[in-house]
């Protein structure tokens, strides 16, 4: 059986106070008892004291064992940043030989794109200056098509009221349509002489337009030719090439207008205005039309 130690002290207390009991007085042995349970508090109070430093000394164990794991990770976490700092200023390294290597390829590279640059900004001023050039240029051809179409339209008041020249612009363009009866008889390839005195007072105009091709198109209906015609003209093709051919020469011959300036074509039945189901619409499509369009062809002479 164990026993605690403040209760073996007791026990040698009270052998000795029985047997002093003899021998000592009443008061002196009360003053015995009363030591004796100071005594028992003081080691009452120790032994709680020593019991509570127990526990914090397991407290203190225990932190100290959590303080140094944590302290061994964070060396850990140090060992492995100590590494990738090495590997790092490792890298480091490697790339600022490699940017010291491509210095001058880089420079070099610099210097082309600034070239190419200004290279690029010299084009676009001239491209700028140009379009500067091409708009002036269409603004003034468009004042010449619009004089040109004035005096066309004055010139030919009467025929324009009549409704037997049409002039339209289109994507500046000039085109005037004269109607086949103001220029030829039925079936006719040559300008009769109210023809002739309509193409003499368009003429005049006409020469004047110095920077275009005047191309002169003959156009049918779709009526098939007759059989007395055939012996000149086999269809209406050849028909309106012939009408076509001897409007361009009278404008050279009588006109004097540059043949290099003059074109002649023939459509036939095949670009019609309106309907050729209508005899109304059959004389629209009956037609002398004359059209202008830049000179672009050149001349060769010939030696």
């Amino acid at each position: 059986m164990m026993y605690s130690f403040s209760f073996i002290i007791t026990l040698i207390i009270l052998g000795g106070s029985t047997l002093l009991s003899g021998c000592v007085a009443q008061a002196t042995y009360e003053a015995e008892v009363e030591k004796t349970a100071q005594v028992e508090a003081s080691l009452t109070s120790l032994e709680r004291d020593y019991t509570l430093a127990i526990a914090q000394q397991e407290k203190l164990v225990a932190k100290n064992a959590d303080l140094q794991t944590r302290l061994d990770a964070a060396l850990q976490i140090q060992s492995e940043l100590s590494r990738e700092i090495l590997r790092s200023r490792a890298d480091v390294d490697r790339l600022e030989k490699v940017l010291s290597a491509r210095g001058a390829e880089t420079g070099a590279i610099m210097t082309e794109l600034r070239q190419r640059i200004e290279t690029l900004e010299k084009e676009k001023q001239e491209l700028v200056r140009q379009s500067e050039v091409i708009q002036r240029t269409r603004e003034h051809r468009l004042k010449e098509l619009q004089a040109t179409y004035d005096s066309l339209v004055t010139k030919m008041e009467e025929e324009i009221t009549r409704g037997e020249i049409t002039i339209s612009e289109l994507q500046g363009k000039l085109t005037l349509n004269l109607v086949e009866r103001i220029l030829f008889d039925s079936g006719q390839a040559t300008l009769n002489a109210a023809g002739e005195k309509v193409i003499k007072r368009l003429g005049g105009v006409l020469k004047s337009i110095e920077d275009k091709v005047i191309i002169v198109e003959g156009h049918t209906d779709n009526v098939p030719i007759s059989p007395r015609l055939k012996k000149m003209y086999a269809d209406n093709w050849e028909l309106s090439a012939a009408r076509a051919t001897n409007v361009v020469r009278f404008l050279q011959n009588e006109i004097g207008i540059d043949g290099n300036r003059l074109a002649a074509s023939g459509y036939g039945q095949f670009r019609p205005l309106a309907s050729n189901r209508t005899a109304a619409g059959r004389a629209q499509n009956r037609r002398i039309q004359i059209v202008f369009a830049p000179l672009e062809l050149t001349t060769v002479n010939a030696e």
